[in-house]
Parts: C-alpha cells; structure tokens; sequence
C-alpha cells in the first residue's frame, strides 16, 4: 500500500499520498465541515469525526472498497435528575481523539465533555464507559481554556495487553486502567501546576495533559506535554520527571513518540498563556534523541521569519518507521520530513487550520 497521510481541518478531510517523493493531495472530503479526528488503518479504512455545531458530532467511515458511510456517534445516557451538582453536561459535544483498540473491531473514542467510548464493530456502535464517566472525582475535572468542558485528547493502548489504558484529560490528569477500563486510577505523581496556587499545585487532579504519546516498542515510556512543561515517564505514566532541557521554550500542545527509540521524541514548542504563538515568531521542531537530556531545535525548511503557526494537540504525526513525521498548524501550513526531523518541505498546498495529522499504518 502506498504511503498515506490524513489531515483534518476545519474545512474538511485532506488525503495525501507520496510518489516519486513528492507528497500530493489526492482525495478531499467532508469539504466546508471541520474535522475533529481521524484514523486510519493498515487495511484501507479511514474514519473522520465532524464538529458540526448546532447539528451535532458526526461519524463518517469509509471501507476498504473506498465508500463512505455515516456510523454511530457516541451517546450519553440522560442526566439523572439527582446529579444536580454535576457542573458537566451528559451530551456530546465532539469525537476529540479516535485509537486502535488492539483487537480486530475494537476504538476507542475520547470525547468533550471527558466520556470514554469503547465499539467493538469499527464504529457501527458504542458504550460509554461507565466506571469512569461516574467516578466522584470525574465532577471536580476542570474546563480547557475559553470555557470549554474538560475532554479526553489522549487514550493509550499498551500493544502488548489492550486491557492496559492509560488516557490523558484536559484538565484532570493522568488515568490508567489495567482492566479494560472496569476500574480507574489516577497516576500523574511528580507532575505539577504552576498556574494553581502553591497548595495545590502537585494536585494530581488539576494537571493540565495537554497531550501523551507512548513508544509502542517500550510501552512503559510515555511523554507529556503539560500545560506548564515537559514529563518522561519510564513506568508507564505511574511516576512522572520534568525534562528541563527542550528549547526555545516548554510550553506547546503536541507530542510524537518515537516508535522503537524510547529516547526519542518530538514537541513543537510556544509561547504561553495570552500570546500563544511561537517564540520569536519562528516556526520549530523540538527533538531529543537521549531521553529529555538535551535536545536539537530542528529548524530546516521551517519559516524563521514572522511565522506564527501553532500546533493544536494532534497537529503532529509520525509513522510507523519514525523516520517520517508531519505537522499542520493553525494558520493552514503542512510540513513533511523524511529525514527524522532534519529537514522540512511543504506540499504545494494551502490548507484551512489543522486540527489532527494522522499517517495510515504500512
């Protein structure tokens, strides 16, 4: 199969595939329509989530023959009328992250407000996870930034036991379930929340996971990007240390994991909280290749002047051979690399804003 890159925008699902070494456009859906997910698979099937606004989340799948078709969205069971001090809704609001399962059907579906989903028909139905969804603690998760309602923007198979969950929430932290989601823990220690007050700061139910990502060869090593920095964990997320040494800053959204080299990861650093831009108006990768130690401000290719791009959570992807990365921003530009990170190209394409870059597996 040849290679496959999905980009949903708030205009639509953009499919690239690359040819004699160039990356071309080849297949536009859902054109108008902002995209909230996306995944692909190795046998041809794509499914893309749609943030429709007043018409609600949507599901679209296509098969391995090449037609789509609408699926099943995720529902909520009606608010009890005892839930009063519930501050959450019991409605959804968007498919924020779609995952492999690690069985034949299986996804998972993260979604605003913080609900997990399980289908094990690829999508034709789904269950909300019930252990989660009430948990006491599930009350006191928090909103990110503009109001919005806490959500799920990570989920976490271990290959080697798709029993083993671990899920990211903004802003609520780090969960983990070693039994298929029948029971929750939370698990962030060593993190901490410096926009909280100095009391509250190592609260693990406020820390702000913008974004998890695990070396699928060595599972026990997940990287976070926090709100207010950089974590490594070396036991799959139960204990957590600051890496201090990325530039030019800590802040950002996004995060790719190396898929055998658990010392190598990529960030796409900003500025934080108001402006929101990246530093010094140039467009970077950020790359360690010694476990957070040091880092390479990976630059070639990128636009170094007046760029003002920023990489939402699930703007950045890397294949399965981790030689092969892309990124979309928020202001509609897509850059490819080859080389690890090296060195960049863009597509001969302008794009609406990325909100998710996703590679089809080999």
């Amino acid at each position: 199969m040849e290679n496959r890159l999905h980009v949903g925008t708030r205009k639509g699902l953009f499919e690239l595939a690359r040819s004699n070494g160039v990356w071309e456009i080849t297949d536009v859906r859902f054109l108008g329509d902002p995209v909230s997910a996306v995944l692909a698979d190795a046998e041809g099937s794509v499914w893309a989530a749609l943030d429709l606004g007043h018409f609600g989340a949507k599901l679209w799948r296509r098969d391995r023959a090449g037609t789509w078709r609408e699926m099943a969205v995720p529902v909520f069971p009606p608010k009890p009328e005892d839930s009063g001090d519930d501050p959450h809704p019991w409605s959804l609001g968007k498919i924020w992250v779609l995952e492999p399962g690690g069985a034949p059907g299986r996804l998972w579906a993260g979604t605003m407000p913080g609900g997990l989903f399980r289908s094990d028909d690829g999508g034709a139905s789904w269950s909300l996870n019930e252990a989660l969804w009430h948990m006491p603690e599930r009350r006191q998760w928090a909103g990110v930034a503009g109001g919005e309602q806490p959500g799920i923007n990570s989920v976490l198979i271990d290959p080697r036991d798709p029993s083993d969950i671990r899920i990211g929430v903004s802003t609520a932290g780090v969960w983990a379930s070693t039994d298929a989601g029948g029971s929750w823990r939370l698990i962030n220690r060593g993190m901490y929340a410096e926009y909280m007050p100095p009391k509250q700061r190592d609260n693990p139910i406020v820390q702000d996971v913008h974004r998890l990502a695990r070396c699928a060869a060595y599972p026990e090593i997940v990287w976070c990007q926090h709100h207010n920095g950089v974590f490594r964990s070396e036991d799959a997320g139960a204990t957590w240390r600051e890496v201090t040494a990325i530039r030019p800053s800590k802040f950002g959204f996004a995060v790719a994991a190396h898929p055998t080299d658990p010392d190598t990861a990529w960030f796409i650093p900003a500025i934080k909280d108001e402006r929101r831009i990246p530093v010094d108006g140039k467009v970077v990768v950020a790359r360690t290749r010694d476990g957070g130690r040091s880092f390479d401000v990976l630059t070639r290719g990128l636009p170094q002047h007046h760029a003002y791009d920023l990489v939402w959570r699930h703007g950045l992807g890397v294949d399965e051979s981790g030689e092969r990365l892309a990124f979309g921003s928020t202001s509609g530009g897509l850059w490819m690399s080859e080389d690890g990170g090296d060195s960049w190209t863009m597509p001969e394409a302008r794009l609406p804003p990325v909100a998710a870059v996703r590679f089809a597996p080999m």
